[in-house]
């Protein structure tokens, strides 16, 4: 499973060599267990940020961690300003 997940990385362009991104068509239907509302992928911190809630939640190992309880409340003057402004999204509208 490791190794299906590090060739998935790979290939898939997103998160680089060895960075913990995602592929570009698991983070299209990866939603805020939430709000329900589209993520967006933060590489400052490595994490899917929910901008509906203002959650932060890890990628571990390729693997978003969805529940609610691995989630980390961001700072309202730092979650767009400092750490992942939405230039660094993938959902672009």
């Amino acid at each position: 499973m490791r190794r299906t997940a590090a060739s998935l990385l790979r290939h898939s362009g997103i998160g680089g060599g060895g960075g913990g991104g995602i592929p570009q068509a698991l983070a299209d239907a990866l939603v805020c267990p939430l709000s329900k509302k589209p993520l967006r992928y933060c590489e400052d911190s490595g994490s899917l940020v929910s901008d509906a809630v203002g959650v932060s939640f890890p990628i571990v190992d390729g693997i978003p961690c969805l529940v609610p309880k691995d989630g980390k409340l961001l700072d309202h003057d730092q979650d767009k300003s400092e750490d992942c402004g939405a230039e660094d999204s993938y959902h672009r509208h």
